[in-house]
């Protein structure tokens, strides 16, 4: 029963970071960090940008859920932490490899879930401005996206 327990605290916690990094990249990105998060939005050649510091603003509380969860007997904060600690991997690979193509790997797909996921970052992506934003979630987006890719997919 624990480890039943223990893994739907992982994809709780898991699917809680969908809704707060919407909600950090709504309402901290592009409100008052601004000024940190804005070169991700301007077309640059350099490797690494201002924005890549956000990353420690999920990755320390990952690790220190982890490692005081740990001290405890692996309790339920050591779980959350890798659920968070899953959330940052998975964005890792969806954000900056899939999306941006940080690394030359996985540049085309027929996924529908896939080709509306990039589209709907795509359109995040045309303001160049932190107002009148749209799109932002990493996994979920709204579903004309979806509904977009799929009838694209069937024409093509």
């Amino acid at each position: 029963m624990n480890a039943v327990l223990n893994a739907g605290i992982v994809v709780g916690a898991f699917l809680t970071m969908e809704l707060v990094a919407w909600f950090t990249h709504k309402y901290v990105m592009h409100r008052f960090l601004w000024s940190l998060h804005q070169d991700h939005h301007v077309a640059d050649d350099g490797f690494f940008e201002k924005n890549d510091g956000f990353f420690l603003l999920f990755a320390v509380p990952s690790f220190l859920l982890c490692y005081y969860g740990s001290l405890g007997g692996f309790d339920y904060r050591f779980w959350i932490g890798i659920g968070i600690l899953l959330y940052g991997m998975v964005y890792f690979l969806v954000h900056d490899v899939f999306i941006h193509q940080r690394f030359k790997i996985f540049r085309k797909t027929d996924n529908t879930y896939l080709r509306a996921l990039r589209k709907a970052h795509k359109v995040h992506h045309k303001h160049l401005v932190a107002e009148n934003g749209e799109c932002f979630g990493m996994l979920l987006f709204p579903l004309k996206y979806l509904k977009e890719a799929a009838k694209n997919s069937k024409s093509d």
